[in-house]
């Protein structure tokens, strides 16, 4: 085995890129591939670790899965699914716990440890069931639902059964009624105080949080806030997944929902790849080669049990049997739980022998293995299992939500909701059309969602946001901001999403146009600029200027991107914003004295000179030449306009009043 830890790290991120990678080339599942890393690299090979020594790191990728779901889990939505979560949980429980407990009494095994067995073989798994349900945009549907109320009741009865297992270990002595009334009377204030950390403190926490725009200060408080929900409840005996998910609930009702749910992800994803893989490493490949046949028949049996148990439970809560059929293979397989909680009674073979416990745990495990597949093609299989041909009934039903139904439509995004952005929502919004403001002002945010309108929380130049937001339905993105530099990092984001959506940017001036045109922005409106354009188009029609005409003027001074505006004049004290931009270009006026070089010589002369700027004009006597031409001479008292950069237009005057 390979003791060096950095070596180890090495050799699993190669072997997960490869395998998963080629998992996904295949369309396979990229939880399977996790798994079948663990089970090369662990027991087969030796490689890595025990899966003990990594379950614990592991385990939070569970809680960070779990908390991610309670951001999508309302607590109305929780109280409306009662029913399923304590009524079809506990029925599946229940009639699964007793056809096991009935088959280990044929085989002698009777008592409290048949209760651990026949609870621990009902289990499935959150991690594997809940992260494909996601990957294939099931989890809402009604199979989805469904399975999950299912597991959410097994996370709440594991507790029961794991004190049970663990007193059976122990001589049974420590399971009394009065331990059990005090884990109960511990569990119910360890949900308490996490749900009124969730709805006192949580709110204004991420509300002082956000206000100080600091991303990792952000991330910080969010992994704070899921350890510690989960610390909470593993404290008292309960399971660390439940505290994360309730915490989870509680962050779904507030604005933040999208931000928090983008800086959990990169943990999430990558402490779930690591638990797959410790449940690979479960799997004894040697035991499963010995007892091929037996861990076979069990698997076999194991699924077609559950699978029947949970379809003739299901039915009785659903009215389509198609459904039921696929809720049941859904949850056919084993779960984390299960495995710990036979772990417990493998040890001790007065408990259960180990002819039963080995081949039982070994096809538990493989089941888990099996569940990727399973639930990826669960409408395939209750398709066959009932005999049905072609596409099912009903066609694929998304879950409709009400505001959040915006981003799945056709609309347009904004990216800031100040002033600007709310001007344009309420035009927006009396022509008939829908669109979806992004923010990161707290405050602001929280009135705008009082009031109706449809806004997110976050980072618009965040890519999962941009998707959260529904940029592959969006007919055109407006962004307005004032900072460039911010407007050039949303407007790269947004081009690595979508190609062709149509981007507005708003500027306050010439600064940073060159930059915003190379990221791919559509369009880019400069404040001072349209506002000398409105001003001077009103005066051209006062002076009754045919209206075509203005029009004509205004539109080919946009096309020239505001060319003729730049001509200016600044004053002293002006600084230049960017000494890297494109459009740095002034006038300045040079008046010619008598003992200057210039007098008496032509433009074209000075040009000859290195005087690499544009003659705009040469005023002399009161009136002014637009436009001179090159051999225009000049005079002693003649005004001369230049136009460049302020290095050209330094060398020029240097040329010009040179003695």
């Amino acid at each position: 085995m390979v003791t060096e830890p950095l070596t180890q790290v090495l050799i699993l991120l190669v072997s997960s890129v490869l395998v998963v990678s080629l998992a996904r080339r295949i369309g396979m599942p990229a939880i399977l591939g996790y798994l079948l890393v663990g089970m090369l690299l662990g027991p087969l090979a030796g490689v890595l670790p025990s899966s003990e020594s990594m379950g614990g790191l592991a385990e939070i990728g569970v809680v960070f899965l779990l908390f991610t779901l309670g951001l999508d889990f309302l607590w109305a939505r929780m109280l409306a699914m009662r029913r399923e979560v304590f009524g079809l949980g506990a029925a599946q429980l229940l009639a699964i716990g007793l056809v096991v407990m009935g088959v280990l009494y044929a085989l002698g095994v009777t008592g409290a440890p048949a209760v651990v067995v026949g609870g621990a073989v009902a289990m499935s798994s959150t991690a594997i069931v809940l992260q494909q349900l996601t990957d294939q945009s099931e989890l809402n549907r009604t199979h989805g639902r469904l399975s999950f109320a299912v597991l959410l009741f097994q996370d709440l009865a594991f507790v029961p059964l794991l004190a049970l297992a663990t007193a059976l270990v122990r001589g049974g002595g420590a399971f009394t009624d009065l331990n059990l009334a005090r884990l109960v009377v511990e569990g119910l204030l360890a949900l308490f105080v996490v749900l009124a950390i969730g709805r006192w403190l949580l709110r204004p926490l991420f509300y002082e949080i956000a206000h100080s725009r600091l991303r990792e200060l952000f991330t910080l408080t969010v992994l704070l806030v899921v350890l510690s929900c989960a610390w909470i409840t593993q404290l008292v005996g309960l399971s660390m997944a439940l505290g994360a998910f309730l915490a989870g609930m509680m962050l779904a009702e507030t604005e933040y929902r999208h931000q928090v749910e983008s800086a959990v992800r990169p943990f999430r994803e990558l402490l779930l790849g690591l638990f797959f893989i410790s449940v690979g490493m479960l799997l004894d490949v040697r035991l499963l080669y010995m007892q091929f046949l037996l861990v076979t028949g069990l698997l076999v049996l194991l699924l077609v049990v559950k699978s029947l148990l949970i379809s003739l439970v299901t039915r009785l809560y659903v009215d389509s049997t198609f459904k039921a059929v696929r809720t049941s293979v859904v949850l056919a397989g084993g779960g984390e739980f299960g495995v710990a909680l036979l772990t417990l009674l493998v040890q001790h073979h007065e408990l259960l022998p180990a002819r039963i416990s080995q081949p039982l745990l070994a096809s538990l495990v493989l089941s888990m293995v099996l569940s990727p597949l399973l639930i990826r093609y669960n409408r395939r299989i209750a398709r066959a299992l009932l005999g049905e041909r072609g596409p099912p009934a009903t066609a694929m039903e998304r879950e409709a939500a009400a505001t959040g139904a915006v981003a799945r439509r056709e609309h347009v995004i904004l990216c800031g909701f100040g002033r600007v952005g709310q001007n344009i929502a309420r035009v927006l919004e009396s022509q008939g059309f829908e669109y979806l403001a992004v923010d990161l002002d707290p405050a602001r945010i929280r009135l705008a969602r009082q009031a109706g309108d449809a806004v997110l929380f976050g980072d618009s130049a965040d890519d999962e946001l941009l998707r959260q937001a529904g940029i592959e339905n969006a007919s055109a993105v407006i962004i307005t901001f004032a900072n460039p530099a911010v407007s050039v990092g949303i407007v790269r984001a947004v081009r690595r999403l979508r190609a062709d959506v149509p981007v507005l940017v708003r500027t306050q001036d010439d600064v940073g146009l060159a930059e915003l045109t190379a990221a791919g922005a559509t369009d880019i409106v400069p404040e001072t600029f349209e506002a000398s354009l409105m001003l001077v188009s009103q005066v051209l029609l006062l002076l009754n200027l045919p209206p075509a005409r203005v029009l004509r003027m205004v539109g080919d001074i946009r096309a020239s991107r505001y060319a003729t505006l730049r001509n200016i004049f600044r004053h002293d004290g002006a600084q230049v914003v960017d000494d890297s931009h494109a459009f740095r270009e002034e006038l300045r006026a040079i008046v010619l004295p008598p003992a200057s070089w210039a007098v008496g010589r032509r433009l074209d002369d000075v040009r000859t000179r290195g005087a690499d700027v544009t003659f705009t004009a040469v005023r002399r006597h009161g009136i002014t030449g637009r436009q001179p031409a090159g051999d225009t001479e000049l005079r002693d008292g003649d005004v001369v306009v230049i136009y460049g950069t302020p290095e050209a237009l330094e060398h020029a005057e240097a040329v010009l009043l040179a003695g």
